[in-house]
């Protein structure tokens, strides 16, 4: 799995936006179902939570909510630190720099968006699922979002077009056409819903579709 430094993670949330068809309403459908389904002082774990872009407008939401935010690059968790900080709610976030299943939270809720298509299907992929059951409450959900295999032999062809649109240079293009072929372990839908049973998750249900990208609630 990737540690981004550096530029890496400087750029990141201004490059995310250009390589994620639906980015901006993949959190916004998933911060409306933790607004539907949480109460007041729940916590919630981010796993991957990077420059601190989700918690900052979780915490927005529900002042009372709790956060852990988990990852394995410190400068992207620097970054998430500083704006916690800045915006007045560092003492509601409780920063991890590690692995997941080293955290000992049991979270009324978590967020694994965009994270596990780094992760191979060696081992690894269960192993960080595991930790995450490991980490919920009984009952509590886990928002799970990832690039998927392609459905169709144009899907990924259309992403890059789609990309472009949004923002993507032509050098952006060719690498990220590379990346999505080489980069990247994306499942299928049948593997995916067949690590989530061998982890003791429940049937994940499809809330966000944008091309190759998928999010479900299970």
């Amino acid at each position: 799995m990737p540690t981004f430094t550096g530029e890496q993670a400087t750029q990141y949330d201004s490059r995310i936006t250009r390589l994620v068809p639906g980015y901006e309403l993949l959190h916004q459908l998933t911060n409306a179902q933790l607004k539907a389904t949480l109460s007041d002082n729940a916590h919630i774990l981010v796993v991957g939570a990077g420059t601190g872009k989700e918690v900052l407008a979780l915490a927005a939401l529900n002042p009372t909510w709790q956060f852990t935010a988990q990852d394995t690059s410190a400068d992207m968790l620097a970054i998430a630190k500083q704006q916690f900080d800045e915006q007045g709610i560092a003492s509601r976030v409780n920063i991890h720099n590690g692995p997941v299943n080293k955290l000992s939270v049991k979270a009324d809720a978590v967020l694994c968006l965009l994270v596990m298509h780094f992760v191979q299907d060696n081992g690894d992929k269960k192993e960080l699922l595991k930790a995450i059951k490991g980490s919920l409450k009984k009952d509590a959900n886990l928002y799970i979002a990832d690039l998927m295999r392609p459905e169709t032999s144009f899907e990924r062809e259309a992403q890059l077009t789609t990309c472009a649109q949004l923002g993507l240079t032509e050098t952006g293009k060719t690498q990220t056409g590379h990346d999505l072929e080489n980069e990247f372990y994306p499942l299928d839908r049948m593997r995916f819903s067949e690590l989530l049973n061998e982890c003791k998750f429940g049937i994940p249900k499809l809330y966000f579709k944008a091309l190759g990208f998928s999010g479900y609630v299970v």
